[in-house]
């Protein structure tokens, strides 16, 4: 029981539609309508710009590590992985936006944040190695997720293990539009970096 209504607050949680919410109030505009149609960092870092991606971003990572440390300070008996990835499920398929979502990758690095910030880091630093030799935010996103997977393996923690097998197959699972554009040279590249 304890676990259904963890899961249901982490949902909830990641239900909120950050891009959506931060696109209509200060820009009004709904991001769905914009770039790629997609309710998370990405599409709102190129629709909106720099300053509305940042928020974003922060708040579909906290989406994640939220519900986690809540868990880990309230329900220690629980598995916090597990409740967690209900948060990125809100996220991918929220409540509150007629379950069109983000790409998972933003909250399932929140989660991550949640129970090894030391794992985080290395999401964060890999993600920036791959954006900055590819070009590509969405195969970043991909080799992140396996480096995720990669990490909890050499850490040995099989929780860990089979949520970051989880996490990074739906990612990827997420992006297989994106994976077709790279293939056909279609995949917006960034100029930024």
């Amino acid at each position: 029981m304890e676990y259904i209504i963890y899961a249901l607050i982490a949902y909830i949680f990641g239900s909120i539609p950050s891009a959506l919410i931060i696109g209509k109030l200060f820009y009004q505009i709904d991001i769905r309508e914009h770039g790629s149609g997609n309710l998370g960092g990405t599409n709102t870092f190129r629709v909106l710009g720099v300053k509305a991606g940042l928020v974003v971003s922060i708040k579909d990572i906290l989406k994640g590590t939220i519900p986690v440390v809540i868990v880990i300070m309230l329900a220690p008996e629980l598995q916090p992985l597990i409740v967690g990835a209900f948060a990125v499920i809100g996220h991918t398929y929220p409540l509150f936006a007629k379950f069109r979502g983000g790409k998972a990758v933003a909250t399932s690095g929140g989660v991550l944040l949640g129970v090894s910030p030391l794992l985080f880091f290395i999401l964060v630093i890999s993600f920036f190695v791959f954006l900055k030799l590819s070009k590509y935010v969405s195969l970043a996103s991909m080799l992140t997720g396996l480096v995720a997977f990669i990490t909890a393996i050499i850490m040995q923690d099989l929780g860990l293990i089979i949520v970051t097998l989880l996490l990074a197959t739906f990612v990827i699972y997420r992006h297989r539009t994106n994976i077709k554009r790279i293939k056909d040279k279609t995949e917006p590249k960034i100029s930024w970096m």
